[in-house]
């Protein structure tokens, strides 16, 4: 009976807590549509240091952090939402603005055609949204695997057969893809630059050899570390070491 009732009243306070980051939600957009940027700012940051985490709220936190100025808190918030929400066209329209304020515009390598097109085809839905695509084509695998089985009509085995093939493939093809967005929102390799002007050096030692300046809100991947270095890898391909205060994580 005990165990019961404090099962019962663990279940009630996170309902309470969703009711009451509801209404903290509910006044930071009142207050970002009233212009009041700095307290929809602190009121979105008060929800995340709730442990809540969405898209949405990345989102809006970017914007108010937009209308601040504060660009690259703007692009990071940007960033975090698009990582959770990559099919989200209000999101890349946002990011790109921001990113003009950035001083650095690093050229992209280009990516062989199959993993360009492979990406923008897993941008197209979420995890999530691929995930329930492969449930139901497997649903809808079972039940033409059936039809194939037991139907007595030849046609009908025929159709069965072919279509089954088909949902199948679509089954692994949704799977995969709902692996690759899922793995892309579990990594936490790519991270912004947040120190005005860093110099990127040959080794994890502020005796290394200069290599080449960058400056805040620039986009990196951490591709190794030691101690408080990191080593991050531009779009370009360029690679150096920096120290780690001078990085936040996406």
């Amino acid at each position: 009976m005990k165990r019961y009732i404090f099962l019962v009243l663990i279940l009630f306070s996170r309902n309470l807590q969703a009711a009451d980051l509801k209404a903290v939600m509910e006044q930071a957009n009142k207050a970002y549509t009233s212009q009041d940027f700095s307290k929809a700012r602190e009121l979105y940051e008060q929800i995340l240091g709730a442990g809540k985490e969405s898209a949405i709220l990345y989102f809006n936190l970017g914007n108010a952090c937009f209308k601040q100025n504060d660009h690259i808190k703007a692009i990071l918030y940007y960033e975090r939402a698009k990582r959770l929400a990559p099919q989200n066209e209000d999101i890349d329209f946002n990011l790109k603005i921001a990113n003009q304020f950035v001083v650095d515009n690093i050229e992209q390598l280009p990516r062989p055609f199959f993993s360009r097109w492979w990406g923008n085809l897993a941008d197209h839905s979420s995890a999530d949204g691929w995930a329930k695509s492969s449930m139901l084509f497997f649903i809808l695998f079972l039940v033409l695997l059936g039809s194939y089985f037991f139907s007595r009509s030849l046609r009908i085995r025929k159709l069965a057969f072919y279509a089954s093939v088909f949902a199948g493939a679509v089954v692994v093809i949704s799977f995969l893809l709902a692996a690759r967005q899922y793995n892309c929102i579990k990594d936490r390799s790519s991270a912004l630059i947040q120190c005005p002007r860093v110099t990127v050096k040959s080794a994890p030692s502020s005796t290394g050899t200069d290599l080449f300046l960058i400056h805040e809100g620039l986009k990196v991947k951490i591709t190794d570390q030691l101690e408080k270095w990191r080593e991050i890898e531009l779009a370009d391909g360029n690679k150096g070491w920096v120290t780690d205060s001078c990085l936040v994580r996406i």
